[in-house]
């Protein structure tokens, strides 16, 4: 990763309502969650819960997918995982690996969806 890279996705979880989108989709896992079910999660208006998806998604934090009328969004393990190599790819000295990853290996159950009346 280079530095700038890693300085844009600090800058974007360098909030607290975009800090706390992410560990929730981290936590989620690779199943991810509607943008409506996190907006209601974390009480925030859907306007501006788009402004901060777009500020994750814009540095590869987060990846986002269509379900039906749906908009998905999901941590993207890969990039976080860089960016925790990165910022300790000097850890110990450099003479032992000692950076965390974090690879989930089951995917939770699919997001069930509301059918309209």
């Amino acid at each position: 990763m280079k530095a700038e890279n890693a300085v844009a996705a600090l800058g974007a979880i360098a909030h607290d309502h975009r800090l706390a989108v992410y560990r929730m989709l981290v936590k989620r896992g690779p199943a991810g969650l509607p943008a409506g079910e996190i907006a209601s999660r974390l009480e925030l208006p859907p306007s501006s819960l788009t402004f901060h998806l777009q500020q994750l998604r814009r540095t590869g934090l987060v990846t986002q997918r269509r379900l039906g009328r749906q908009l998905i969004y999901a941590a993207d393990y890969a990039a976080m995982n860089g960016l925790v190599a990165y910022l300790t790819e000097n850890c110990c000295g450099g003479n032992t690996t000692c950076v965390p990853a974090c690879q989930p290996t089951t995917a939770l159950k699919p997001v069930r969806t509301r059918k309209s009346a």
